[in-house]
């Protein structure tokens, strides 16, 4: 958990701007799809950029409710709402941090879109662990 709060905050620099972020999924698209245009590119960029953000935060919340996931005395394991609910708490606390990191950054914005985007990640991602737990029986 520590190390991907580390890649985070490394990308959260200038290293993640969308400028240098652009040099590599652009590119990549542009030998794809040789006619499309460049606003479709961007558009692209834009889009990966932010399922990105969705990635990491769903990663980022499902490693700290492992870490704070309880056994039940029986023995088996049991899905508790708390320990989901300090994960999506934790992972929107430290997307808010990263945000107003990125504010200290001249090539970055910090911004409350971005935060919402990072939470919807993990909250999709803890409910998406709870439903396949249901399916699976797990709890």
């Amino acid at each position: 958990m520590l190390l991907l709060m580390v890649l985070i905050f490394g990308v959260s620099g200038d290293s993640g701007s969308f400028e240098r972020s652009s040099r590599i999924v652009g590119p990549l698209l542009h030998w794809l799809f040789p006619n499309m245009p460049a606003a479709n590119i961007n558009t692209c960029v834009f889009l990966v950029r932010k399922l990105a953000h969705v990635t990491e935060y769903a990663i980022l919340a499902l490693l700290f409710w492992r870490a704070r996931r309880r056994t039940s005395v029986v023995g088996g394991s049991s899905w508790q709402w708390s320990a989901a609910g300090e994960a999506l708490w934790f992972a929107l606390l430290y997307a808010a941090t990263d945000e107003f990191h990125q504010t200290f950054v001249p090539s970055r914005e910090g911004c409350m879109r971005d935060v919402m985007i990072d939470g919807s990640g993990a909250l999709g991602a803890l409910l998406l662990l709870w439903a396949l737990g249901r399916w699976r029986k797990f709890w």
